[in-house]
Protein backbone atom coordinates (compact mmCIF):
# COMPACT_ATOMS: atom_id res chain seq x y z
CA UNK A 1 0.00 0.00 0.00
CA UNK A 2 1.59 3.42 0.30
CA UNK A 3 0.68 6.77 -1.01
CA UNK A 4 -0.74 9.75 0.81
CA UNK A 5 -2.42 9.57 4.18
CA UNK A 6 -0.78 6.32 5.19
CA UNK A 7 1.73 5.74 7.91
CA UNK A 8 3.14 3.01 10.12
CA UNK A 9 0.46 1.68 12.43
CA UNK A 10 1.47 1.69 16.10
CA UNK A 11 -0.60 -1.45 16.79
CA UNK A 12 0.03 -3.61 13.70
CA UNK A 13 3.80 -4.21 13.59
CA UNK A 14 4.42 -0.89 11.84
CA UNK A 15 2.56 -1.89 8.69
CA UNK A 16 1.34 1.09 6.78
CA UNK A 17 -2.30 1.93 7.31
CA UNK A 18 -4.92 4.64 7.60
CA UNK A 19 -7.36 5.86 10.25
CA UNK A 20 -10.97 6.86 9.75
CA UNK A 21 -12.17 9.75 11.90
CA UNK A 22 -15.87 10.49 12.31
CA UNK A 23 -18.02 12.99 14.12
CA UNK A 24 -21.59 11.79 14.65
CA UNK A 25 -24.81 13.07 16.14
CA UNK A 26 -26.51 11.35 19.07
CA UNK A 27 -28.32 8.91 16.75
CA UNK A 28 -25.13 7.78 15.03
CA UNK A 29 -25.57 9.77 11.83
CA UNK A 30 -22.11 10.66 10.50
CA UNK A 31 -21.85 14.46 10.26
CA UNK A 32 -18.20 14.67 9.16
CA UNK A 33 -15.67 12.05 8.05
CA UNK A 34 -11.94 12.27 7.42
CA UNK A 35 -8.95 10.07 6.65
CA UNK A 36 -5.42 10.25 8.07
CA UNK A 37 -2.29 8.14 8.29
CA UNK A 38 -1.98 5.36 10.84
CA UNK A 39 0.69 7.25 12.78
CA UNK A 40 -1.25 10.54 12.76
CA UNK A 41 -2.37 11.89 16.15
CA UNK A 42 -6.16 11.81 16.61
CA UNK A 43 -6.25 15.23 18.23
CA UNK A 44 -5.07 16.91 15.01
CA UNK A 45 -8.33 15.88 13.30
CA UNK A 46 -10.68 17.26 15.98
CA UNK A 47 -11.03 20.88 14.85
CA UNK A 48 -11.13 20.12 11.08
CA UNK A 49 -13.96 17.66 11.78
CA UNK A 50 -15.89 20.26 13.79
CA UNK A 51 -15.36 22.81 11.01
CA UNK A 52 -16.58 20.32 8.38
CA UNK A 53 -20.06 19.96 9.93
CA UNK A 54 -22.65 21.25 7.45
CA UNK A 55 -25.48 23.52 8.64
CA UNK A 56 -28.43 21.68 10.15
CA UNK A 57 -31.78 22.90 8.86
CA UNK A 58 -35.27 22.29 10.07
CA UNK A 59 -36.06 24.87 12.70
CA UNK A 60 -36.96 28.46 12.04
CA UNK A 61 -34.07 30.90 12.11
CA UNK A 62 -30.42 30.60 11.27
CA UNK A 63 -29.34 26.97 10.84
CA UNK A 64 -27.23 25.53 13.67
CA UNK A 65 -23.64 24.94 12.59
CA UNK A 66 -22.04 23.53 15.68
CA UNK A 67 -23.00 20.94 18.24
CA UNK A 68 -23.81 22.00 21.79
CA UNK A 69 -21.65 19.28 23.31
CA UNK A 70 -18.85 17.05 22.07
CA UNK A 71 -17.93 13.67 23.56
CA UNK A 72 -14.53 12.11 23.05
CA UNK A 73 -12.11 9.56 24.41
CA UNK A 74 -8.70 10.29 25.91
CA UNK A 75 -7.02 10.60 22.50
CA UNK A 76 -8.85 13.92 21.98
CA UNK A 77 -7.77 15.49 25.28
CA UNK A 78 -5.79 18.70 24.97
CA UNK A 79 -6.07 21.97 26.87
CA UNK A 80 -5.60 23.99 23.71
CA UNK A 81 -8.34 22.12 21.87
CA UNK A 82 -10.69 22.38 24.86
CA UNK A 83 -10.16 26.16 24.80
CA UNK A 84 -10.84 26.23 21.04
CA UNK A 85 -14.06 24.28 21.51
CA UNK A 86 -15.15 26.56 24.37
CA UNK A 87 -14.46 29.63 22.20
CA UNK A 88 -16.78 28.13 19.55
CA UNK A 89 -19.53 27.60 22.11
CA UNK A 90 -19.12 23.81 22.33
CA UNK A 91 -19.02 22.04 25.68
CA UNK A 92 -16.39 19.27 25.76
CA UNK A 93 -16.94 16.02 27.65
CA UNK A 94 -13.59 14.40 26.93
CA UNK A 95 -12.07 11.87 29.29
CA UNK A 96 -8.71 12.82 30.69
CA UNK A 97 -5.76 10.48 30.26
CA UNK A 98 -4.71 8.17 33.09
CA UNK A 99 -8.10 8.35 34.76
CA UNK A 100 -9.72 5.11 35.86
CA UNK A 101 -12.58 3.72 33.82
CA UNK A 102 -16.07 4.57 34.90
CA UNK A 103 -16.25 8.16 33.70
CA UNK A 104 -19.69 7.39 32.24
CA UNK A 105 -18.76 8.49 28.71
CA UNK A 106 -18.94 4.90 27.46
CA UNK A 107 -22.72 4.98 27.86
CA UNK A 108 -22.87 7.64 25.17
CA UNK A 109 -19.74 6.92 23.09
CA UNK A 110 -20.98 3.54 21.90
CA UNK A 111 -22.93 5.42 19.21
CA UNK A 112 -19.67 6.53 17.58
CA UNK A 113 -18.21 3.03 17.84
CA UNK A 114 -21.34 1.64 16.17
CA UNK A 115 -20.98 4.15 13.32
CA UNK A 116 -17.33 3.21 12.79
CA UNK A 117 -18.35 -0.44 12.81
CA UNK A 118 -20.97 0.34 10.17
CA UNK A 119 -18.32 2.06 8.06
CA UNK A 120 -16.08 -0.98 8.27
CA UNK A 121 -18.82 -3.29 7.02
CA UNK A 122 -17.83 -2.05 3.58
CA UNK A 123 -14.85 -4.09 2.40
CA UNK A 124 -13.20 -1.19 0.62
CA UNK A 125 -12.93 0.65 3.93
CA UNK A 126 -12.07 -2.28 6.15
CA UNK A 127 -8.95 -3.02 4.08
CA UNK A 128 -7.50 -0.15 2.08
CA UNK A 129 -6.74 -1.24 -1.47
CA UNK A 130 -6.39 2.20 -3.05
CA UNK A 131 -3.02 3.86 -3.29
CA UNK A 132 -4.57 7.28 -3.87
CA UNK A 133 -6.05 8.93 -0.78
CA UNK A 134 -8.71 10.88 -2.71
CA UNK A 135 -10.29 7.64 -4.00
CA UNK A 136 -10.34 6.12 -0.51
CA UNK A 137 -11.84 9.33 0.92
CA UNK A 138 -14.52 9.19 -1.77
CA UNK A 139 -15.43 5.64 -0.70
CA UNK A 140 -15.50 6.87 2.92
CA UNK A 141 -17.95 9.66 2.01
CA UNK A 142 -20.13 7.24 -0.02
CA UNK A 143 -20.26 4.87 2.96
CA UNK A 144 -21.31 7.81 5.18
CA UNK A 145 -24.12 8.62 2.73
CA UNK A 146 -25.27 4.99 2.72
CA UNK A 147 -25.37 4.95 6.53
CA UNK A 148 -27.47 8.14 6.49
CA UNK A 149 -29.82 6.54 3.95
CA UNK A 150 -30.24 3.44 6.12
CA UNK A 151 -31.01 5.57 9.15
CA UNK A 152 -33.62 7.56 7.18
CA UNK A 153 -35.26 4.38 5.89
CA UNK A 154 -35.37 2.96 9.41
CA UNK A 155 -37.01 6.18 10.62
CA UNK A 156 -39.67 5.96 7.89
CA UNK A 157 -40.64 2.44 8.91
CA UNK A 158 -41.69 3.65 12.38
Amino acid sequence: MGGEKTGPSPVDRARSGSKHHTLTCGRGTPLALSLSGGNHNDILELLPLVDAIPPVRGKRGRPRRRPRRLLGDGAYHSRRHRRELRARGIGAAISRPKQPHGSGLGRERWVVERTISSLHQYRRLRVRYERRADIHEAFLQIAGCLICLKLLQAEESF
